[in-house]
């Protein structure tokens, strides 16, 4: 005859029995936050601040960049320092300097602006060497719409693309849909719109819908 089984006292197995239940809350907990971090890691990864285009940069001004109100300029006269400075270009299109006063910079390439100043510094300076370097573009804009992070008006650099333009935006809003963005531009007075579908572009597809941003666009993430 098999002897028959011992029975676990009461109160032990009440505190088994809590401990087991314990262990599968913890579990619960640990596991249940996966999902959302998940989708929030995905979610992450399709923002343009967090992919390839965050990495991206759009180039210095070009030496034909014609300077334009607001624009902020590095004056830098070697030897003499008092004349060196950073100066913004006021809306009149000039700039404020010692000995010379008021200079003519907007329209002008920063080449163009720097032979000027060495010419008017000849009158007081013995072989005067002139750089200008524009440190700031702020004369031309561009604008993102809709749902980004940071909507608003940005300055364009020469060069820069949609995908550029995008990733100092912020990111995207969980809402955003990121194959239907586009950007609308004003064409001999009338308003054209060119898609852009974001993420067939950052896998390589339909690249020539990442165009060059022209003054005044805007880019609408719906």
């Amino acid at each position: 005859m098999n002897p028959r089984p011992r029975e676990e006292p009461q109160g032990r197995k009440g505190v088994r029995t809590m401990r087991i239940r314990t262990l599968l809350l913890v579990l619960l907990l640990t596991v249940a936050p996966l999902p959302a971090q998940q989708t929030s890691n995905r979610t992450r990864a399709e923002s343009p601040g967090n992919g390839n285009g965050a990495r991206m940069s759009a180039p210095g001004p070009s030496a034909d960049y014609r300077i334009g109100p607001q624009d902020v300029l590095t004056i830098s006269v070697w030897k003499e320092p008092e004349i060196t400075r950073t100066v913004p270009v006021r809306p009149d299109g000039k700039i404020s300097l010692p000995l010379l006063n008021d200079v003519q910079a907007a329209g002008l390439t920063p080449m163009e602006l720097a032979e000027s100043i060495t010419l008017g510094l000849k009158k007081f300076i013995a072989d005067p060497q002139v750089t200008v370097i524009v440190t700031e573009i702020n004369s031309r804009h561009f604008y993102v719409l809709g749902e980004v992070s940071r909507p608003g008006a940005y300055p364009l650099l020469p060069g820069m693309t949609v995908l550029q333009a995008l990733s100092g935006a912020g990111g995207f809003s969980q809402w955003a849909n990121l194959n239907e963005i586009y950007v609308l531009r004003n064409e001999g007075g009338q308003q054209v719109r060119y898609p852009f579908k974001y993420k067939d572009v950052l896998k390589g597809k339909r690249t020539e819908q990442n165009i060059e941003l022209k003054p005044g666009d805007t880019i609408v993430v719906p």
